[in-house]
């Protein structure tokens, strides 16, 4: 029993044919920008993702590790002493006049001389200045 009277079959037919006729490809450029928005949005999805790994890795890392001892706490402004005419042998090591080796780096119980801060000139005495330094800039001799 063919149906070719059928409204509705009908209907559909035509529906059918005029989609496939306005139905095309898109052009091969507007192809190519869409896989280059893809391809790009890939690469930023991966860089995002790496950046978040190293990043998590870091903290791991830096949660895992020993703390540290504090911050240093600034130095403050030492008491004037007597200035002494040099440093006196340590009272363990009789004094010699020739040295044999070299100085050790362990503290003596010998009194450090004072520090001395650059002043400009003009300034008055016992004032200290952002950026001084510890240290004289005199040389002896």
């Amino acid at each position: 029993m063919p149906d070719s009277h059928d409204p509705l079959r009908s209907l559909f037919r035509e529906a059918a044919s005029a989609a496939e006729t306005r139905t095309a490809l898109p052009p091969v450029a507007v192809i190519e920008r869409r896989g280059e928005r893809v391809r790009r949005r890939r690469i930023a999805g991966l860089a995002v993702a790496c950046c978040l790994v190293l990043a998590g890795s870091g903290a791991a890392l830096a949660s895992f590790l020993p703390d540290s001892p504090g911050p240093a706490l600034p130095a403050s402004t030492p008491s004037p002493l007597a200035p002494s005419s040099g440093p006196t042998p340590s009272p363990s090591t009789p004094p010699s006049s020739t040295p044999t080796s070299l100085p050790s780096s362990t503290p003596t119980s010998s009194p450090t001389p004072p520090r001395r801060t650059t002043e400009p000139p003009g300034a008055p005495t016992g004032t200290t200045y952002p950026g001084a330094s510890a240290t004289s800039s005199r040389l002896p001799g």
